[in-house]
């Protein structure tokens, strides 16, 4: 007698319509949220960016409370001290830059007469004069110029409005001080409220620590430029110093090599001997900054991976623009002192991967 097999139920379970249509739903929640959250990128970015400000600005804030300054007007002070210092050096740097970009085009020009006096005259006539070039150049280029203008003052009046919305928005935030982390603990419970402000004091430590070392290095900077400037005898040594220390620690990712351009531009006008020198002096800071100065001065306000520090800038840069790549290395430092500080912790096996010795690398040790 055969044993018989077993009926096999091959009716799909119950759950699984249902779990299907929990998947679509998800899906298409999932889609109108991504579309959200594209459309709002702007708004998300300008709080995040003010923020971010408020934290950086807030210990200077306390500061003058603690004084018996009412919070509303310590805010404003410290708010108004911050754009006058910003607007004074746009004005400095504003007309070096101007005074420079009109010397170097009267050296052009001398320089273009002078080409054309020592050559023959059948030669320099095939060499148009300063008129001639600058009405081909408008003849050529004329429309392109005009158009390129009006996309810069768009840009620029853009970039008006955003900077008045996240200030407006940083002041709402620094006036409010307590009253808005009461608002945002009030609803959780007392361990979760701990969570928050602890994560809230670990970012604003971050923060502080951040522009700090920022301003260490750009007096360094400004010092040490200022003065070798000076002393090799270049014009305007105290304005350039101050724009190389600043633009050099304040700009993401470009901003040493915009810091470094203007002074060796300046001297290149004197003489292109005195912009070698600019520009190996330039060159052999960097390395003592980058290799030496920066880590003592960064180690404790930032403890952070290089490679992490970079992939930071470049993501928060993609994401929120110039002002996301400023903010990226605070937050990224922000995230990972939050995350060591709640991530539980494991003895460690013994693993030669995780040595870096002579056995490691299948040598005996001497």
């Amino acid at each position: 007698m055969s044993a018989s097999l077993p009926v096999v139920d091959r009716r799909p379970p119950p759950w699984l319509p249902r779990a299907l249509v929990q998947v679509v739903i998800a899906a298409i929640v999932g889609v109108i949220a991504f579309g959200i959250l594209g459309s709002l990128r702007g708004i998300v970015s300008t709080v995040l960016i003010a923020f971010v400000l408020a934290l950086a600005m807030e210990p200077a804030v306390n500061a003058l409370v603690r004084h018996r300054w009412r919070r509303a007007v310590a805010t404003a002070a410290v708010m108004v001290g911050g754009l006058v210092a910003v607007v004074a050096l746009i004005t400095v740097f504003g007309n070096l830059f101007v005074t420079q970009l009109v010397q170097l085009v009267a050296a052009l020009d001398e320089a273009l007469v002078a080409v054309r006096a020592g050559l023959d005259p059948a030669l320099a006539g095939q060499i148009p004069d300063r008129q001639a070039l600058v009405t081909e150049a408008l003849e050529r280029y004329g429309a392109d110029l005009a158009s390129g203008i009006l996309g810069i003052g768009g840009v620029l009046a853009s970039g008006f409005i955003t900077a008045t919305g996240v200030l407006l928005i940083a002041f709402y935030m620094l006036a409010a001080g307590p009253r808005l982390r009461i608002a945002i603990c009030r609803p959780l419970e007392p361990m979760r409220q701990a969570r928050v402000l602890a994560m809230w004091g670990i970012a604003q430590d971050k923060l502080s620590g951040f522009i700090a070392s920022r301003v260490v290095l750009a007096l360094v900077s400004a010092t040490c430029t200022t003065l070798f400037l000076a002393v090799i005898g270049l014009d305007y040594a105290v304005p350039l110093g101050l724009f190389v220390g600043v633009v050099s620690q304040f700009v993401p990712t470009v901003g040493t090599y915009i810091a470094g351009a203007l002074p060796i531009a300046v001297a290149g006008v004197q003489s292109i001997g005195l912009g070698l020198v600019v520009l190996a002096w330039i060159i052999a800071y960097q390395q003592f900054e980058n290799l030496i100065l920066s880590p003592r001065v960064s180690s404790k306000a930032l403890e952070i991976n290089p490679a992490v520090s970079f992939v930071a800038v470049i993501a928060f840069g993609a994401v929120l623009g110039p002002m996301g790549a400023f903010i990226g290395l605070p937050l990224a430092a922000t995230a990972q002192a939050v995350i060591s500080t709640y991530l539980q912790r494991h003895e460690l096996i013994d693993s030669a991967l995780l040595r870096d010795d002579p056995v490691t690398r299948g040598q005996e040790p001497t």
